[in-house]
């Protein structure tokens, strides 16, 4: 058994037992896969993948059961690498943030600034993704720390942390009826054409509860996964805005009028997470701390060990 047939096991489960995706993304070739399979399930005595034919479809119940273990060994690989390089290079090194475009763009920048002149030799990689994209590289060891409002209190394997609260608001242009009113109902927001967030993405499904319990249906004409695009049509006076309130700007967004949100939808809360059995960097836990100050690394590592519940951080 070796760590390349390991990384073949995982490879197909994620490439849906494609094998020449598998071998595209390990840099190998595809009969190469193919024996490598082979050699572990003769190793083994047992057969790992489902077959139709020379094609592979699934897992058999060993191989189910197999992949648990081989995610836990990979990741303790990679937290040995992590670890020696804690000790032999303490501020040299790559940090992976995964977050969504609306915290990158307005959450984020001053603690990425902040984190750079603390650490100008860390390579920092920021990524943007979809909630479920940030789950999965999470998982993966892709990514150490995933920034989002959904999806991250909800998976076991993860542990998150709430880091701030924020609500939506409304925009509308300034010639707009509603703009000067300071704020609307959600019965005068059902009269409009309405744009926002795509399903799964800064707080949507609140906003589908508040006009649900209300017994209302929205006219949502459009919607898009950031703040600059709705505005944009907004503008263009194609529907009533609604966004994240730290979307607006003052100044950026002149020919936009706000109108708060806070009467009518339910407070919204961005979480911090990392994968549990996730070796972290003494650089990681400090990027953590400079987005919420009372998230120390002793606060992070107690929160990490066996047994801890997430949910009693809240």
């Amino acid at each position: 058994m070796n760590f390349q047939q390991l990384r073949i096991i995982r490879e197909a489960v994620r490439r849906d037992f494609n094998l020449t995706e598998v071998a595209n993304a390990l840099y190998t070739s595809q009969s190469g896969v193919s024996k490598h399979i082979k050699d572990l399930e003769d190793e083994l005595g047992i057969e790992l993948f489902v077959r139709r034919g020379k094609r592979l479809t699934g897992l058999t119940d060993p191989g189910k059961e197999m992949v648990s273990v081989v995610e836990r060994m990979l990741l303790d690989a990679l937290n040995i690498k992590r670890l020696a390089e804690q000790f032999s290079n303490r501020d040299v090194g790559q940090l992976t943030i995964v977050t969504t475009h609306t915290q990158a763009r307005y959450a984020l920048p001053e603690v990425v600034a902040k984190f750079k002149a603390a650490f100008p030799r860390v390579h920092l990689a920021l990524h943007q993704g979809s909630p479920k994209e940030i789950v999965a590289m999470l998982r993966s060891g892709e990514a150490d720390i995933g920034v989002a409002t959904e999806a991250l209190d909800s998976e076991a394997d993860l542990v998150s942390f709430p880091w701030y609260e924020w609500h939506h608001a409304v925009i509308v242009p300034r010639d707009h009826p509603l703009a000067g009113a300071g704020s609307a109902t959600l019965e005068q927001l059902a009269d409009y054409p309405l744009i926002t967030y795509h399903e799964g993405f800064t707080g949507r499904s609140r906003i589908d509860r508040a006009f649900a319990d209300a017994g209302l249906t929205p006219d949502i004409v459009m919607s898009a996964l950031d703040a600059d695009v709705i505005k944009t049509y907004v503008e263009l006076g194609l529907g009533v805005g609604i966004v994240a309130s730290m979307a607006w700007h003052p100044k950026k967004d002149e020919g936009l009028a706000l109108l708060d949100g806070k009467d009518i939808f339910p407070a919204n809360t961005t979480r911090i997470a990392v994968r549990r059995g996730h070796y972290l960097r003494g650089f990681a836990y400090r990027f953590i701390e400079f987005c919420a100050a009372d998230l120390t690394e002793a606060v992070v590592r107690a929160a990490l060990e066996p047994g801890k519940d997430e949910l009693a951080l809240d």
